[in-house]
């Protein structure tokens, strides 16, 4: 997995490269400021990039503007935004651009590397890694009535861990039911959301995306 860093605190950003490299990933490149995001990326043509939103000059939403740049010019380069913050302006916009392999991960609740770079991984090849807390101030930021209102409570629970990137596998163990449960509460899912087969496979991130559209 080949991959840029963004992080404007020069510990930190060496601290993922050294953690990240001992790890089997590659990084190509680590730089401090949105502008050199933008160039790392059109250069190296990553598998993915993470991106701290606080970037220089402003220290306000530079790196999360710059990730909506890349998910439109490079959609091949999968987003993992990783930071102190929520922040729902430009983050509805990233997630929901109807693309796949986008994340978001909140850097005081990663307390597992290891769990990093499964969510980084997923990312890379096009799912999502979304932290429970994103969701959460995303989903509140819109509540339009929608098809949503159709499931049921478990139903829900189960959406939502998808969000997080969760298997069907991981999902059974959460609720200790057998995966044959999952599989149908999924189903449902599908079925009331209105997403039938198809030959694209991506019916779960765009389950995962009309969850947090709405």
């Amino acid at each position: 997995m080949r991959i840029v860093i963004a992080e404007d605190s020069a510990i930190l950003r060496d601290g993922l490269v050294q953690l990240l490299t001992l790890r089997g990933v590659e990084v190509l490149a680590a730089v401090g400021d949105a502008d050199a995001l933008r160039a790392a990326v059109a250069e190296h043509a990553p598998d993915a990039a993470v991106i701290d939103i606080r970037l220089p000059p402003t220290q306000t939403d530079e790196g999360l503007r710059a990730a909506v740049d890349i998910r439109r010019d490079h959609p091949g380069t999968g987003v993992l935004i990783f930071s102190q913050y929520v922040e729902t302006k430009y983050a509805a916009q990233l997630i929901g651009d109807g693309g796949a392999g986008v994340g978001y991960l909140l850097k005081e609740r990663v307390v597992d590397i290891g769990e990093f770079v499964d969510a980084l991984k997923r990312v890379a090849a096009g799912g999502t890694a979304l932290d429970p807390e994103v969701v959460a101030q995303l989903f509140g930021a819109s509540r339009r009535a929608s098809a949503l209102d159709a499931l049921t409570p478990r139903e829900r629970e189960v959406l939502d861990l998808m969000a997080q990137g969760r298997t069907n596998n991981d999902i059974a163990a959460s609720f200790v039911v057998s995966e044959r449960a999952v599989e149908k509460h999924v189903a449902n899912i599908f079925a009331k959301l209105d997403l039938p087969p198809s030959g694209s496979g991506h019916r779960r991130v765009l389950a995962v995306l009309r969850y947090l559209d709405a």
